[in-house]
């Protein structure tokens, strides 16, 4: 587990330094995650102790949660003036994701029945 933890960590770390150094205009973790997902891609399987620490981190993703909720209340002053725009990025937000999703199924889902057509 400390070893899957690592690897984790170091992916983060390796996406803040790339972003940084090309100084890129995206958040490090997620150019992270997508090296991790490139990794994995390319290994053609997740290692089992990498999956299992994976799953418990998402188990547990709520708690993760809660200094963003607590810097929130502690900062409220400061957002407070703020919340029309913060709820409409919000439902702007899940619209986009929404869609995104909606038609990456239905792409995933016509390419899969080609597939099936074509066996």
């Amino acid at each position: 587990m400390i070893g899957a933890i690592a690897a984790l960590l170091l992916m983060q770390l390796a996406g803040t330094l790339l972003v940084q150094f090309l100084r890129l205009p995206l958040p490090g973790p997620v150019l992270g995650m997508f090296l991790l997902f490139a990794w994995l891609a390319w290994r053609r399987r997740v290692p089992e102790a990498l999956s299992g620490t994976a799953l418990t981190l998402l188990e547990n993703l709520s708690l993760l949660f809660v200094p963003a909720g607590v810097g929130i209340i502690a900062h409220w002053h400061e957002v407070a003036g703020q919340t029309g725009r913060i709820a409409v990025v919000l439902v702007l937000g899940a619209a986009v994701t929404l869609v995104v999703t909606a038609y990456t199924l239905h792409w995933l889902l016509a390419r899969a029945d080609s597939r099936a057509a074509g066996n």
